[in-house]
């Protein structure tokens, strides 16, 4: 896509400096730029590569004052990171928007019915009795199932599966290689030390506005459904085990697992590597740091919890004091025995 700088300038409400009948194409790195491209300039330490670059046109501060010759365009705004990101959101936008039709080979069963406006790329599959919402972008090799339903305006990129009974919201995305509503980890033990699967029954439900990141798992429930709600963000390689909820606005960062029937809470923020046991609650607004792991119900709102096992940050803190000053206590009391 090919924009002038008076377009681009209308788009972020800015004004340009220069010539803007000027055309760019692309969007570069103010280091990197090159003729055809915009970039932006909002940290001083960057500022030595808007006097070198050969990007056609530079996003800036209304603030800013240059101190040097220069050579590119400029686009003035409130603020450059702020209007480089509006850009930017402009720009994902239109790409995602353009796809339109259906390519072949596809297939798509009789049964089934797909919105206005939606696209289908080659290699896909959607089964039977599915109901596809408008606007619906489906990408190569997505393997839909039977009886789901997708809402409007979603997402679903390259080597997804979504399996059957499944329920996608309005205005969702599922990058790359997710899974929705494989069978959830459940078997029962035997007496001769054998493990008997458990049918797994039940489905996955992801409300509106929600995204799932690339080869990220969520198992379908035994009975009723697992539930990703409104808003949530989960990263890349993620595992949301059978009968999880996870509540309203929730961000759940990489290689965070999750065992079944685990309850979290809205507006919680799990960081990466976090371990989380089945049949426990985690209150509204917890935020449970990087690698830690979680064997028990956390009920009060607004904590943020820390360590293995979890503790409250300020008591992981003060323990991790007395545990790090350990060998320096041994000796003392090794000398003190040499005295007695």
């Amino acid at each position: 896509m090919e924009f002038t700088l008076d377009q681009i300038a209308a788009i972020l409400n800015g004004e340009v400096e220069g010539d803007g009948s000027q055309k760019v194409s692309r969007i570069d790195k103010i280091q990197e730029g090159q003729p055809g491209g915009i970039s932006f300039l909002s940290n001083e330490k960057y500022e030595p590569y808007f006097y070198e670059t050969k990007a056609t046109a530079v996003i800036v501060s209304e603030n800013f004052k240059p101190t040097k010759p220069f050579s590119c365009q400029i686009i003035r705004v409130k603020n450059a990171y702020s209007g480089f990101t509006q850009l930017l959101e402009a720009y994902a936008n239109m790409s995602k928007t353009s796809l339109l039709g259906i390519e072949q080979p596809s297939y798509f069963d009789d049964s089934s019915k797909q919105g206005k406006e939606g696209y289908r790329a080659a290699f896909s599959y959607v089964g039977k009795n599915c109901s596809i919402g408008n606007g619906v972008k489906i990408h190569a090799h997505v393997f839909i199932g039977d009886n789901v339903k997708i809402g409007d305006h979603t997402i679903i990129h390259a080597g997804v599966k979504i399996c059957n009974d499944s329920i996608i919201g309005s205005h969702c995305e599922i990058h790359p290689g997710a899974v929705i509503g494989s069978d959830g980890f459940g078997f029962a033990p035997q007496e001769n030390g054998s493990y008997k699967p458990i049918p797994q029954i039940g489905n996955v439900i992801i409300e509106d506005y929600v995204s799932i990141g690339a080869n990220t798992t969520v198992d379908c429930a035994t009975m009723g459904s697992t539930i990703i709600k409104t808003g949530v963000k989960i990263d890349n390689l993620v595992q949301i085990a059978h009968n999880v909820i996870i509540g309203e606005h929730t961000v759940i960062a990489s290689q965070t697992g999750i065992s079944g029937s685990t309850e979290v809470g809205k507006h919680c923020v799990i960081a990466g590597q976090v371990g989380l046991v089945g049949h426990i609650k985690i209150a509204d607004r917890t935020t449970i740091a990087a690698k830690t792991g979680v064997s028990r119900s956390l009920e009060e709102p607004g904590k943020t919890i820390f360590g293995y096992m979890a503790l409250e940050i300020k008591d992981f803190l003060r323990s991790y004091s007395i545990f790090k000053n350990l060998p320096a206590l041994q000796d003392r009391v090794k000398e003190l025995e040499k005295k007695q």
